[in-house]
């Protein structure tokens, strides 16, 4: 007899397998959406790895035997590690043609464990070739009717995906890896995965994108719009509950959100200042009580679906609905029917401190239709919808806004915005420290090497500053030449001052000759026409941290900065001088008078 096939038998009749369970995240709202069991042989043979077991149980006929049994431990382990969210099974359309499958046994299975039918969700693999596409379709109509979810695997992969598609009608479809692998770097995934978010949107179905293994990846597909993410990157498989007990926000944290930090003074505007408070309906409503919401108020374009939890699920659309119910039998057909049948599954939800520019990113990339609205969150619970105009309205008043203030050659915010930003601390009461930035021995590298030159020495410090305070709160502003300023937040000011001159020096060499930075400088004509040696170019910083209850306006703030900053300029090599003095300084005019009466 083949070895194989008694490694095989040994398997089956020994139940030799143990399941996996690998996390699918939702990262919208950092949840997990729910786990995709896999299964591993036991025995130690051949055929552990589950390619060549599923392999052996396909050529011996075995398959559906092996994965009931695959099935079986799943759900089993499943219940008992109270996991939560969906259990997603695997099941490829063979096993379910089979005439030998028991019919029945998986919703058998499922209630055994305590479980209810809508948490469990099959997973239909795209790779296998169905000849007899009638009875598939008919095997997953039972699988619906019963409860259950539907989801097509390995999405661009197979055979007939897209015609597997219109005919499931799939609760989710999952993308092969391969357009997930360096999608970042490729513009043939990126428009595939583009038409797959359409496609997606058209048919009401979610998209997982699965095989996630680069933090890259994963902030594109979020920026895309996929918000149903699994890989390696995320969490690897196990069949450990201390492993399985997973916190999305902290894995999401450690991931997704290595963005650059913006301080809450420094929101050109959170998009929940733009939130309208439009009530919204719950997931179990009927599209004719819906229906009769948008007949009541004319001007309703949209309504929020919400679950038992108050987190958003879905936008309903007037258009969509009236376009129903205008068909032949479309009142027959849809009346009683929830409103999750016709939503769009896929809106774009973000939290109310999002900032606006953050957001026209999303819509852009997205490409969402002008008329719809978004939906706003607060810590995840829905408190009411954006316009999309009403965004795209503010985000231009607030780009021309910027750019009228703004530094023609960093583009950085000039002198009113660093007023601005000073001044709103102030009010708000809220500590903060100055740092005024200065180049020195710059007008000599002006003169000996051009404006050109000098422009590009300006625009090096502006990078080195900005990229130096990515990841803290601060707001960097361009006074004007060769002057900078930062506000910071937060208790990292002085090493982040340090970092801005030691990556500036180390930069600023290449803008030099191989003979100047070898002598450490260069001999130049002073305005008095004599020859001197000017060092390479080194920075002065001042850095003070006003009393915010002594200082009241932002003029008294920038002169204690100015002072530190002339301090710092005393020294010949680049310097960062703490200024201890918080208050402003005693008001010398009005002395003078004061004397002058005595």
């Amino acid at each position: 007899m083949d070895p194989l096939y008694v490694m095989l038998d040994d398997i089956l009749q020994n139940e030799a397998v143990y399941p996996m369970f690998q996390p699918i995240f939702d990262i919208a709202k950092e949840q997990v959406l729910g786990f995709e069991a896999l299964s591993r042989g036991s025995l130690d043979n051949e055929l552990m790895q589950p390619d060549k077991m599923f392999a052996a149980a396909s050529k011996y006929d075995r398959l559906s035997e092996l994965e009931l049994l695959c099935r079986k431990k799943a759900i089993a382990q499943f219940a008992a590690l109270n996991l939560p969210g969906k259990l997603f099974l695997n099941v490829s359309p063979k096993a379910l043609l089979d005439p030998q499958h028991p019919k029945g046994e998986t919703r058998h299975l499922i209630e055994d464990a305590g479980l209810n039918c809508n948490r469990v969700v099959i997973e239909v693999t795209e790779q296998d070739k169905v000849d007899d596409g009638f009875l598939l379709l008919k095997t997953i109509s039972h699988y619906r009717q019963l409860g259950f979810q539907i989801a097509i695997d390995d999405l661009g992969a197979g055979y007939s995906g897209l015609k597997q598609w219109s005919e499931l009608c799939p609760d989710f479809v999952k993308v092969d890896r391969y357009f997930i692998d360096y999608c970042d770097q490729s513009i043939v995934k990126r428009e595939f995965l583009k038409s797959i978010i359409e496609l997606a949107k058209a048919t009401n179905t979610a998209v997982i994108a699965e095989g996630i293994e680069r933090v890259e990846e994963l902030k594109l597909l979020k920026k895309m719009g996929i918000i149903n993410a699994q890989g390696f990157l995320l969490a690897k498989p196990s069949r450990e509950s201390n492993d399985l007990a997973v916190n999305p926000s902290h894995i999401l944290n450690a991931q997704i959100k290595s963005e650059p930090t913006v301080s809450q003074f420094e929101q050109s505007m959170a998009i929940g200042w733009l939130a309208h408070d439009v009530p919204a309906i719950h997931m179990n409503t009927q599209c004719l009580d819906a229906h009769r919401r948008f007949e009541q108020n004319k001007r309703l374009t949209s309504i929020a679906v919400l679950n038992d939890m108050r987190q958003p699920v879905g936008l309903l659309h007037r258009d969509q609905l009236t376009e129903v119910f205008a068909a032949p039998y479309g009142h027959a057909l849809f009346d009683k029917k929830p409103v999750v049948k016709l939503m769009d599954k896929q809106p774009l939800i973000v939290d109310e401190q999002q900032q606006l520019d953050f957001v026209s990113q999303l819509i852009t990339e997205n490409e969402f239709d002008i008329r719809r609205h978004i939906v706003i969150t607060k810590e995840g619970e829905y408190i009411g919808l954006a316009p999309l105009r009403d965004i795209l309205k503010h985000i231009t008043e607030d780009k021309i806004r910027h750019a009228q203030h703004a530094n023609p050659l960093t583009m950085l915010p000039g002198n009113v915005a660093i007023n601005e930003a000073i001044e709103q601390r102030l009010r708000a009461k809220h500590t903060f420290s100055l740092a005024y930035i200065d180049l020195n021995h710059f007008k000599q590298f002006n003169d000996l090497y051009g404006y050109a030159s000098g422009d590009s020495v300006i625009k090096l410090l502006a990078d080195v500053t900005l990229q130096v305070c990515q990841h803290s709160q601060c707001f960097v502003g361009h006074i004007g030449g060769d002057d900078f300023m930062v506000v910071f937040d937060q208790a990292d000011a002085e090493c982040l001052c340090h970092q801005i001159i030691e990556q500036f020096e180390a930069r600023s060499k290449a803008l030099f000759t191989p003979e100047h930075v070898a002598a450490g400088g260069y001999w130049a004509t002073n305005r008095e026409g004599q020859k001197q040696f000017v060092p390479l170019l080194t920075l002065s910083i001042g850095l003070v941290t006003p009393d915010v209850e002594s200082c009241k306006n932002s003029h008294q703030v920038a002169a204690l900065a100015t002072d530190a900053k002339k301090e710092a300029k005393r020294y010949r090599n680049s310097y960062l001088f703490v200024c201890n003095r918080r208050k402003p300084s005693a008001p010398m005019v009005r002395l003078e008078v004061e004397a002058a009466v005595n």
